[in-house]
């Protein structure tokens, strides 16, 4: 396995790596009606991180099929999917490029990049955690990765809402992005 230690903790040497989609979930979470808590995620993606010699050059790059996200409600998908959300026919992409990673202490580190949603360009910040490295069973070297932020979808033109007769709104303007994942090498 290649791997090397770093500041205390054992990471994969550099090179590339394509996010494992079966092992992968990139999820959201939006509030309902200010009282409950609605989480979907998206089925389709794909991903590419370049661990480089230096692991604070290292980048993400990860794209998402608008169309694919599911919340297990067939007509809020199709909500979603609309001009009134994330407008899937004309959008097709989500996509995430880091620019940045920032304040490492231990496993956790900030990973800055560019969020393009409907082609609304915005910098994000994500809370991330090293999972750690490993061999799988079938001999591929893989590392695993926590990641979480909170942004503001009206800012990306997702501004549809209703208002609630007793106060507040049907959709949360925040939503909390959150990602469970694993690579798998390729170089």
């Amino acid at each position: 396995m290649s791997v090397r230690e770093w500041q205390g903790l054992t990471i994969p040497a550099s090179g590339e790596f394509a996010l494992d989609v079966t092992h992968t979930r990139v999820g959201f979470v939006a509030k309902h009606m200010m009282v409950t808590k609605v989480r979907g995620n998206f089925a389709e993606f794909e991903g590419k991180v370049t661990i480089a010699e230096n692991p604070l050059d290292s980048a993400v790059e990860v794209t998402l099929k608008a169309a694919s996200i599911h919340t297990g409600v067939n007509d809020r998908d199709n909500h979603l999917r609309s001009d009134d959300f994330l407008s899937a026919d004309k959008f097709p992409d989500i996509t995430f490029r880091s620019t940045a990673v920032q304040n490492f202490s231990g496993d956790e580190f900030t990973l800055v990049g560019d969020l393009t949603v409907r082609d609304v360009t915005k910098q994000v910040a994500l809370k991330a955690e090293f999972g750690g490295a490993a061999t799988n069973p079938w001999g591929q070297e893989i590392f695993g990765f926590s990641a979480e932020t909170e942004i503001d979808r009206e800012v990306f033109g997702l501004t549809w809402n209703q208002a609630l007769e007793t106060g507040g709104v049907l959709v949360s303007k925040k939503i909390k992005i959150e990602i469970e994942g694993e690579a798998v090498r390729q170089a």
